[in-house]
């Protein structure tokens, strides 16, 4: 097992809560059924609201534990992160609440959004690299030398037990909760909740969540010491930190019980599951929970479930990729390729086809240049808002019964 030396336990936890005597800051969010959850799984399933949290998630609880306790027994004045979005909010507002300076290293590719709200909450943001890792390296060379603090996302045990209140009130909101599903970026949230739940119900199920291309704790655990990767692709930039440490793998090692992957077709279904059903606005992070539940990895079947919401600070151009995806994945929004005689009224014909479904044609293009039609051919592209498959479906066996040759090009 990895050890380290400067651990968490639930007495960190209780005296972090204790110092959350500002709901402006930090506030306890809402836990809501979910019937259509239920359905998908069999289970009993419960959302945990923390993407209603001040900043849109739960970052603030380990940022502010971190700094309140170094203003309080260092005078620490100025405090600097590294951060993709939602570490970055955190600490800006528990900064602010505290009366401190905050600097924030951002990569240049973080969300608009994100960036312009952590300006909001008081921080001066620096633009730097591309990646989180490169943030990170020009924010600890800000630090060196100068009287600043520098706060760390997640290996940190003030983080980690800031997080850990989090764990406190999902058992608090559900005592007899059998599982706990819980996204995994650095691992200082699941740390922090599985430590909460190992002291207050140690039966509970605690299950973690990572993104398939950002998977680093399997195969940490199985090596039993951290990995990196060198580069992470998701679409759940708040868990896409490409590592754990030895404080935060040490303890999902002793207090979380299984870890499992979903893909970002399967966190684009659940964000937009939860949109529809739900009717929550959640990010990719956030929406991995969800995505683990209803898919094959976990079974949650005949339990009580909670899912942790962790993050709702979705980039609108992300919502409108995720959207698409999502769609198209249903056959809600569907593309076909039809190979026909460039002749005049073809395209006419087959939108006639198409209209007799009631289905809205949303664009079509004309194109002659792919090289495998003949001289006198084309493709017309068609791209349909259908009402789901079995529309989809009728639409293309009516092109097919009129002559022509189709292909359905979603993927």
């Amino acid at each position: 097992m990895v050890q380290h030396s400067d651990s968490v336990d639930i007495s960190d936890i209780e005296a972090a809560r204790n110092r959350f005597d500002d709901e402006s800051v930090v506030k306890r969010t809402p836990v809501e059924r979910s019937t259509s959850l239920d359905e998908l799984t069999g289970g009993e399933v419960f959302l945990k609201m923390e993407h209603l949290q001040w900043t849109g998630s739960f970052k603030t609880r380990g940022a502010y534990n971190k700094i309140a306790q170094c203003v309080a027994e260092d005078g620490t004045d100025r405090v600097v992160a590294a951060s993709a979005g939602n570490h970055a909010q955190g600490v800006a507002l528990a900064a602010t609440k505290l009366g401190i300076d905050s600097t924030i290293v951002m990569p240049r590719t973080a969300p608009q959004a994100k960036v312009d709200a952590t300006r909001s909450y008081g921080a001066d943001v620096e633009l730097v690299g591309t990646d989180f890792r490169e943030a990170m390296d020009f924010a600890e060379d800000l630090v060196s030398g100068t009287d600043a603090e520098f706060v760390h996302a997640y290996d940190d045990p003030a983080i980690v037990a800031g997080q850990g209140t989090l764990g406190l009130e999902m058992y608090e909101d559900l005592p007899e909760v059998d599982t706990v599903v819980v996204p995994i970026g650095g691992g200082g949230l699941i740390a922090g909740i599985a430590t909460a739940f190992a002291e207050r119900s140690p039966e509970t199920r605690v299950v973690g969540v990572q993104a398939t291309d950002a998977a680093t704790v399997p195969d940490s655990l199985q090596k039993g010491a951290p990995i990196s990767l060198e580069s992470v692709n998701t679409i759940a930039d708040g868990i896409a930190t490409g590592g754990v440490s030895e404080l935060t793998l040490s303890l999902i090692e002793e207090h979380v019980d299984d870890v499992v992957t979903v893909t970002d077709g399967e966190i684009a279904r659940a964000i937009l599951l939860l949109l529809e059903r739900a009717k929550q606005v959640v990010e990719g992070a956030g929406a991995a929970s969800a995505a683990a539940i209803i898919s094959d990895e976990l079974d949650v079947e005949g339990e009580t479930v909670m899912a942790l919401l962790c993050g709702g600070n979705l980039d609108m151009t992300m919502l409108q990729t995720v959207l698409v995806h999502a769609l198209s994945d249903r056959e809600q929004l569907l593309r076909l390729r039809v190979r026909i005689d460039d002749q005049s009224g073809k395209m006419e014909e087959i939108s006639g086809v198409i209209a007799d479904h009631n289905a809205n044609i949303q664009t079509v293009r004309h194109d002659r240049s792919a090289p495998e039609l003949d001289v006198g051919e084309a493709h017309l592209d068609f791209q349909i808002e259908t009402s789901g498959a079995g529309q989809a479906r009728a639409i293309i066996r009516s092109i097919r019964d009129h002559g022509y040759e189709v292909t359905h090009v979603n993927a």
